[in-house]
């Protein structure tokens, strides 16, 4: 986990940003009932493991952006583990590239109401459709929660206040 802060507090901003994704995130999918990947809420509804898969575009697309190469591509869903490991390793390399001295060929601002804040919108999208499918994630005070720059992997710490 990088917590080096840079001298941009607004990319410091993004990453603590990229940081709750990967919190909230997580805690949506995991443990995640078997059939959850499928789940299909209505006719033409995305399944959790397409909004998944959509999210991990997202997040190529932000790299692609940061790095002066806007480029958007579509990925089929993959198995919903696969998909899983895919969403974390797609912030750690936007993250890595945030904490480096690389460049950023456009503003944190837009890549805050863009990628990121569509990322984070989908997110609550699964955990609507885990309530849907019968897997509620219980609810807590995410401003209690320890969500830390740099922590974007699948192990996060224990929430501090459900309910």
């Amino acid at each position: 986990m990088n917590t080096t802060s840079s001298s941009d507090p607004k990319r410091d901003l993004l990453r603590h940003a990229l940081a709750a994704v990967a919190y909230r995130g997580g805690k949506a999918i995991r443990t995640a009932p078997a059939d959850f990947a499928n789940f299909r809420a209505a006719e033409g509804v995305r399944t959790p493991g397409q909004i998944l898969a959509h999210i991990g575009d997202l997040f190529d697309w932000a790299l692609s952006i940061a790095g002066g190469n806007r480029t958007w591509k579509d990925s089929s869903p993959l198995p919903w583990e696969k998909e899983i490991e895919r969403f974390f390793a797609a912030l750690k390399k936007f993250d890595d590239y945030l904490a480096s001295s690389e460049g950023l060929h456009t503003t944190p601002e837009k890549l805050l109401q863009g990628p990121v804040a569509d990322a984070l919108t989908h997110v609550g999208q699964i955990a609507t459709l885990r309530r849907m499918a019968g897997g509620p994630v219980r609810g807590e005070s995410y401003f209690d929660a320890e969500v830390v720059v740099g922590r974007v992997g699948a192990e996060q710490v224990s929430p501090k206040r459900e309910f």
